[in-house]
C-alpha cells in the first residue's frame, strides 16, 4: 500500500530533510503482504501565488533524493509514495499522486475489495476514480461533508474495506480520514504537532511527536 506525507507550517521551509526521513520510512516499510513502495512518488506545494504546483517521478523516492533539494520553500506540502496494484498500471506518471484541482490537493492509500459504482466516474485506476468522487463531492459540499460521504460511498459498493486512509489539503486546513481492518500498524495514520508545524503521515518519523490518528472520522487538522 502507498504511503504519504502531509506538512504545514505558519512560515515558508524547505522540506528536503523531512523528504528524506519520509524517503528512508518509505524504503524500509513493508505491507503485511510484502509489499513496497517503490513505483515512483510526487510532491505537490503551494507556490507564492498560493497555486499547487506537482512534481512527479517514476523512481522509488528513496532513488531520488537529489530532487529534495530543487523543492522550493513552501508552507504546505503533500507528498506520496506508490505501490502500484498490478503490474500493468506500473511505470505510469499520471498514476501517480497527489492529485490536484482548483484549491485542493488530495491524496489516498487503502486497500477496497471489488468496488462497484452504480454510475460512470471518471479515472483509469481506482484512485483517480476516488479522487473524481471527491470532486464531485466537493463541487456540492464543504470540505469535512464531501470526505464523509466520500467514505459512504465507497462503504456502499465496496465488497470489503481492507484499509482506507485518506488526505484532502485546502491552503490553510487538511481533512483526514484513518481507517483500518486488518494490518496492524501499518494501515494507521499519524499525527505530529511541533511549535507551527502540522505533520500526518503514514510513518512515524525519527525526531517528530507523532501519535496515532483517531480512525472512522473525518478529522479537520
Amino acid at each position: 500500500m502507498c504511503r504519504f506525507l502531509l506538512i504545514r507550517s505558519n512560515a515558508v521551509f524547505q522540506p528536503k530533510d523531512i523528504l528524506g526521513k519520509f524517503a528512508e520510512s518509505a524504503a524500509a516499510s513493508r505491507a503485511p503482504d510484502g509489499d513496497w513502495q517503490g513505483d515512483g512518488w510526487g510532491v505537490s506545494w503551494l507556490d507564492d501565488g498560493e497555486e499547487w504546483i506537482t512534481r512527479k517521478s517514476l523512481k522509488p523516492i528513496w532513488k531520488d533524493t537529489l530532487i529534495f533539494s530543487e523543492i522550493p520553500e513552501s508552507r504546505v506540502f503533500a507528498v506520496h509514495a506508490r505501490s502500484a496494484s498490478f503490474p500493468g498500471q506500473k511505470n505510469i506518471l499520471e498514476f501517480n499522486q497527489p492529485f490536484v484541482a482548483g484549491q485542493y490537493a488530495f491524496v489516498f492509500n487503502g486497500l477496497l475489495k471489488s468496488v462497484s459504482l452504480p454510475f460512470p466516474v471518471a479515472g483509469k485506476i481506482g484512485s483517480q476514480k476516488i479522487w473524481s468522487l471527491a470532486l464531485d463531492l466537493l463541487r456540492r459540499r464543504e470540505p469535512a461533508a464531501a470526505m464523509s460521504d466520500l467514505v459512504q460511498t465507497l462503504e456502499s459498493h465496496a465488497r470489503a474495506i481492507l484499509a482506507l486512509n485518506l488526505g484532502l489539503l485546502e491552503k490553510k486546513r487538511f481533512f483526514v480520514y484513518c481507517r483500518q481492518a486488518e494490518g496492524g500498524a501499518y494501515y494507521q495514520l499519524h499525527v505530529s504537532r511541533e511549535g507551527s508545524r502540522t505533520m500526518v503521515c503514514s510513518e512515524i518519523l525519527d525526531g517528530f511527536p507523532f501519535q496515532p490518528l483517531p480512525r472512522n472520522s473525518v478529522l479537520e487538522i
